[in-house]
This record gives structure tokens, sequence and C-alpha cells, in this order.
């Protein structure tokens, strides 16, 4: 019982010194000595500040001794969001095979079905087999040079010490390996834009770091290099972008399946014919049309999903869902569909990955933490959410073929009271 009056009395003490001015949100945690104390004491100076009660938010598994200061600060508490598996979806990948339950966090009702349709249809189907063809993280700082004539010879240095500044880059990160420098030139203006190897982490933070080493080195060396961002937007991180679709920033895969006819007929309720017009008109000249970046359906909302479930970056959401979905008829007059990721930004180390719920999520995948070599669980990981988004397409496109689009959120997305 006293322990629950000092914490009392504590909270109280601390919430009138905020009142006074003479303390800042950010200096309750050092100021009580204990992160969880100090996520209490905000979060019960903002309901009595605001006269609403935040009791919800307040109940949580996390333990903020731990995660301040590696994914959140001035913490309140958490929300949550409803968790639901997508599946089974029979993947036959390059370092994937199985079938899998994906783990999907969303407010949207019937997304999670609608992913499960089309992960049944593809599972008949013999399943989606899925390749990573390009793998790199990038970070593209800007110099600025005297002269268009400095900033040629600059982009030929650079080639020429190339490996001297590799050693500077890779000095930073045991896991790290520097496999480019692209530069780009816009008048005086020069992007380096850097490409790691990153093992199992997305590795953004780790490229940023190693980045920013080799520019203390380039511009000791080349003086008349003169470092304006490290980050110079040719990068490119959560921002549309072609850069990105070309290049490719992550992971570029693609995951693919043929759908036999009678499937298409019987679980997706429409015909191979239908599904290409729609994909044709829909997909490829309204995308087109309107200027969109990416030809698909609605992979961000898969890969939001997915995100949100196992820890990612969500903000990456904007180039990770870049997607181009293709299909045709084959021969046989079955129906051929492939879903092309050129920026898919994930890792299975790091960031929010170890948080216990979106470990555990991970984990459901088989892909949580390191792998049996460096980047291995990343690779897995990229395979398994592009035959996601393979099964979340293919349904939508043949839902709206089949003119079910409007009862299936009727259905599943609007709870009659």
């Amino acid at each position: 019982m006293s322990g629950e009056k000092d914490v009392r009395v504590i909270t109280d003490e601390v919430i009138s010194r905020l009142e006074r001015g003479e303390i800042k949100f950010s200096e309750i945690d050092q100021a009580v000595g204990n992160r969880n104390l100090g996520t209490l004491i905000r979060r019960t100076y903002l309901e009595r500040r605001y006269k609403v009660s935040l009791t919800s938010i307040g109940h949580t598994i996390l333990d903020f001794e731990e995660i301040v200061g590696r994914n959140i600060e001035n913490p309140i508490g958490a929300v949550q969001i409803p968790l639901g598996v997508a599946g089974p979806l029979k993947i036959v990948g390059e370092n994937v095979v199985g079938e899998f339950y994906v783990p999907m966090a969303t407010t949207e009702g019937a997304l999670v079905a609608s992913v499960s349709r089309g992960a049944k249809a593809v599972t008949l189907s013999g399943g989606a087999y899925s390749m990573v063809i390009k793998d790199g993280m990038t970070r593209a700082p800007l110099f600025r040079l005297p002269s268009i004539r400095k900033a040629r010879e600059f982009v030929e240095w650079v080639k020429e010490h190339f490996e001297e500044i590799k050693r500077a880059a890779e000095s930073t990160t045991r896991h790290g390996k520097l496999i480019s420098i692209d530069p780009f030139i816009v008048g005086n203006n020069v992007w380096l834009r850097f490409r790691f190897t990153t093992g199992d982490a997305m590795g953004m933070n780790m490229v940023t770091i190693a980045t920013d080493a080799a520019c203390r080195f380039i511009e000791e060396k080349f003086p008349d290099a003169d470092l304006i961002a490290l980050s110079g937007n040719l990068c490119v991180d959560k921002k549309p972008n072609y850069m990105n679709v070309l290049m490719g920033r992550g992971k570029t895969v693609i995951s693919e399946t043929i759908l036999k006819s009678d499937v298409v007929k019987q679980v997706l309720k429409t015909d191979v014919d239908s599904m290409i017009e729609v994909n044709n008109r829909k997909n490829l000249l309204g995308t087109s049309f309107a200027g969109g970046i990416g030809q698909n359906a609605h992979s961000a909302n898969i890969i939001a999903a997915i995100f949100i479930a196992t820890g990612q970056d969500v903000a990456q959401v904007v180039e990770s869902s870049i997607a181009y979905t293709w299909m045709e008829k084959t021969k046989e007059g079955d129906l051929y569909v492939s879903v092309t990721l050129p920026s898919l930004e994930v890792g299975t180390v790091g960031g929010g990955t170890w948080l216990p719920t979106q470990r555990e999520a991970l984990t459901l995948l088989g892909v949580a933490g390191s792998g049996e070599r460096p980047g291995l669980n990343a690779i897995k990981f990229a395979e398994i959410i592009a035959a996601t988004v393979l099964a979340g397409e293919i349904n939508l496109v043949a839902a709206i073929a089949a003119g079910h689009l409007a009862r299936a959120h009727e259905k599943l997305g609007r709870k009659k009271m």
C-alpha cells in the first residue's frame, strides 16, 4: 500500500513541477529514475489537464525501460490494432517453401478475408513462386562543387577511390557492406547514391551512419566537395519516386503464380478474360492516366498491415508499396499473375522487430531474428510479403470483375448494430 501511496505522491509532485514550468515532459523519466513511472506521470498529467480518460492507452505489456531510447520518446502508453491472419498461403519460393498464415494488423474490415480468398486460389493452383532479384539499402548524400568541371572531376575521383571510401564506411558496422556508389550530377550538385547490403536488418540507420563516415573521409581527401545534406533525397526514403522503381531500394522482389481457370471460376467467381480486362483497364490504364507510380489494385493495404504487425518502419510503406501487377492468359487458358515490388524495405532484426508482439508475428512466419546466413531471414520475409500482396491483388481484381466489391465491404466492413 505504501508503494502505491509513494507513486501517487511522486506523480502529484512531478505534475505540480510540470504545471509550474520547472520540468519538461522529456525530463520526467530522468527526474523520477524510472521510465515506466515517467510514462504513468505523463499520462496522468494529460488526463487531468484535458479531463479525459486514457485507461486503455495505459494497458500494455510494453516495458518502457527497454524501449525508450530505441523506439519511442515521451511515451504515455500504447495503442492496439486488431491482428488477423490471412491464409493458408502456399509459397514455393527461392528461399521459402511451405504454407503460411500471414499476420496482418488492420482496422479495415474485409481486408484479411480478401487476402485469404486470394491465398486460397493461389494455394489450390499450386502456390506462388517468389524471388528477390536485387538487395541493397541506399543513402544519397548531396555535395556542392565549385563548377561543373570540378563536379565531373569529383565523380571520377570517387570512382578511383572506391575501395578507400568503402573501408571508411564499413569501419562503422559489422554487417553493412558497401557494394556500389552511383553518381548523379545536376549543375554543380553531385549526389552519391551509396548502396549497402545490411544483413537481416532493414538497415536505414546502419547505412546513414556508414555513409556519414564515408562523407567525412571524402571531404577530407577532396576539399572542393562541400557536403550539403547527408540525405539528398535521391536515396529515396519515404517519398513516392521513380528512382527506387528503376534502381531498387531494400529488396526488389517478384512473386508469380498460374491460376487454374477452374479455380478462377469456382473460388473467385469470375473468369480469366474478365480479370485480365480489369487489370488492364483499371490497374494499368487507370493508374497511368491518373499519373500514379506503380500499377496495382491495393498493394499498400497488404504491406501496411504486415508492416504494423511485424515492427517495420510504417512510413516506408510509401515506396515499399509501389507495385506492378501483371496478368496474361497462358496457352492452356489459365491466368498468369505476377507482382513486382521494386523497393520493399524490410528487416527481421532492429527497429520495432524486437518488440514482444511484433517478434511473435515474425516467429509465426519463421523469420524472427537473424537467419542461418546473414540476410537470409530478411529475404525469406520479403518473399512471403510479395506472395501475400499477390494474393491480395488477385482477389481484389476478381471481386471487381465479378461485381462483388461493394457487397464484400457491406458484409465484412460495416457491422450492423
